[in-house]
């Protein structure tokens, strides 16, 4: 298939889209424009065949129970492009009654749709505030075949965005940081690092904006990520039963040699990587020359990755080779939970149904819970946190939530601010990197996890990442941020997460607090008599057990797997 005319897109949007919803056909493109097939008008509801799940993307499974909402989706590229689509939804709905021209199939009693942007950029936050405000004015007049302010908003949107950069804080617009911290707390860095061992991650929650939301914002505290790292994350490549090897020996886990050939093309160098293989073993590892940067904050094409870095070879290549990153996912898109060419996956789904099949994931995050549900005790072994991350994790979290009354600091200031938690990640993951550079590093990185490392050097990311020269991580200190002497403070910390976050703990947790309460009555009726200095002492023990058993704010589903602890 063509690449649909694209070449005729001065600017990052690709198309402006209507969905909506018809009684007797489901979802629907109702309005694109440019049309999204060449040969078809502005009205037609022929679909690409790459983006046949697109409806359901864009006015998503259970929007009747909102009234309105926003969606983050990625669309694999067309058959000439090589990058992942973008796009951003925003759906409401409208009683029927209320328009001023009601069309014939227009049979019940509220109407649904949805405004999507298609773009070649990841500006999602930027794209959202701009959108929500034109759908709002799409259904205020009442007449949805006014489509003239759709096609001002894409004009708008190609001219306004025009060479903007990836590399400015609009990437991170809508993207809060603080907000995760204060609400996973030190769980955030067990995301971090299951992402990086790329497994099949499920993010579960409603309604959508919220799911994408987290996501998302996971994503951003990955250097680079956002702004090139997510070319590659909506491709899979369909194989035949032939073709089909096993997950040890596939070419997902393998590198191409022939990308160190004089006068091949970096193009070559990406497709031969996929097609072809070499020896499978993980301690093999590919010699690439480093390429000249202008200014340590450039970035070049990577030989291997086939991304763009920068000198500290960053973003890592984690969604690339059949590694999917899927914002939203819609239940049509079901089968690539299972599907052999995809190797893993981080996704986001509001359907019950993703959640209970849980033999197709190998964690499953609950939002609105703030749980992190693993089922394979050896990963979560890998993922159990250090001394050295609980002090890291701790050291967030308490600089988050010093501030979090501060209303003049709104995720804006330095410390505690949502800048300044990308920022010690960058430090973290910085770290890390350069620990595993060193020769006799086993001390280095046994404070990140020895179990953690071990799964972290078979990884796809890790590979090529090793595989290649980073001029600029000789600058980088080895060993973890927060490496040092164990103490008794250190013994505090792990207590407390141990008892906010084990299934005993929360027991005790729970336990502790009723005695708490039953303290309190005590002393109540008690310290009439006795006087203050009873009350006083009922006062610091009551004080004591609530330290202990402050709840984390976590409900356990009736027979759920096993939560990670650290």
């Amino acid at each position: 298939m063509e690449s649909q005319g694209r070449d005729e897109v001065k600017g990052p949007v690709l198309h402006i889209v209507v969905v909506g919803f018809h009684h007797k056909k489901g979802c629907q493109v109702e309005f694109s424009y440019p049309p999204l097939m060449p040969d078809e008008g502005h009205d037609s509801n022929v679909l690409p065949d790459e983006w046949k799940y697109l409806p359901f993307l864009a006015l998503p499974d259970g929007a009747h129970n909102y009234q309105e909402d926003t969606v983050y989706f990625h669309l694999p590229p067309l058959g000439g492009d090589r990058k992942c689509v973008y796009g951003v939804s925003c759906y409401r709905q409208i009683e029927a009654k209320a328009l001023k021209v009601r069309q014939a199939d227009v049979t019940r009693e509220t109407v649904q749709k949805s405004v999507c942007v298609l773009s070649r950029v990841p500006l999602y936050g930027l794209l959202q505030a701009k959108l929500q405000l034109i759908t709002h004015a799409y259904f205020e007049e009442k007449d949805f075949s006014q489509i003239s302010i759709l096609k001002e908003l894409y004009e708008h949107m190609n001219g306004s965005l025009k060479g903007s950069a990836l590399e400015g804080s609009q990437v991170y617009l809508g993207l809060s940081p603080r907000d995760l911290i204060l609400h996973f707390r030190h769980k955030v860095l067990i995301l971090f690092k299951l992402i990086l061992l790329e497994k099949k991650v499920l993010f579960y929650v409603s309604p959508v904006s919220r799911l994408v939301g987290a996501l998302m914002t996971v994503l951003s505290l990955f250097p680079g990520m956002m702004e090139h790292g997510l070319v590659d994350s909506s491709s899979y490549r369909p194989k035949s039963t032939e073709e089909f090897v096993s997950s040890g020996d596939s070419d997902w886990e393998t590198l191409d040699p022939s990308v160190l050939e004089e006068g091949g093309t970096e193009d070559a160098a990406v497709e031969e990587q996929t097609d072809a293989a070499f020896d499978s073993n993980p301690e093999t590892p590919i010699t690439v020359q480093p390429q000249a940067v202008s200014g340590q904050g450039g970035v070049v094409q990577g030989l291997v990755s086939g991304l763009e870095e920068d000198q500290y070879g960053l973003p890592l290549p984690v969604f690339t080779k059949g590694y999917l990153c899927l914002p939203y996912m819609a239940l049509q898109q079901h089968h690539l939970l299972s599907d052999v060419t995809v190797r893993g996956f981080v996704a986001g789904a509001t359907n019950i149904l993703f959640r209970q099949q849980r033999h197709l994931t190998d964690a499953i995050i609950d939002v609105d819970e703030a749980s992190v549900q693993i089922q394979d005790p050896e990963l979560r072994k890998g993922l159990s946190l250090t001394t050295a991350d609980l002090r890291f994790a701790d050291y967030l979290v308490k600089h988050v939530t010093e501030n979090r009354d501060d209303v003049f600091l709104d995720g804006t200031g330095w410390e505690g601010g949502d800048e300044w938690i990308r920022s010690q990640f960058v430090i973290y993951l910085h770290s890390l990197l350069s620990s595993a550079l060193q020769e006799d590093n086993e001390r280095l990185l046994a404070d990140y996890g020895a179990a953690f490392v071990t799964a972290w050097k078979i990884t796809h990311n890790y590979r090529v990442w090793f595989s290649n020269k980073h001029p600029a991580m000789v600058a980088v200190t080895p060993g973890h941020p927060f490496q040092g002497q164990y103490s008794v403070a250190d013994v505090k910390l792990r207590l407390s997460h141990s008892v906010q976050n084990s299934e005993r703990g929360k027991k005790i947790g729970n336990a502790m607090m009723t005695t708490s309460r039953s303290v309190v009555q005590t002393g109540k009726v008690v310290g009439q008599s006795v006087g203050g200095a009873l009350t006083s002492a009922k006062s610091a023990m009551s004080s004591w057990f609530s330290t202990l058993a402050q709840p984390s704010g976590v409900t356990t589903p009736a027979d759920p797997p096993a939560e990670v602890k650290p």
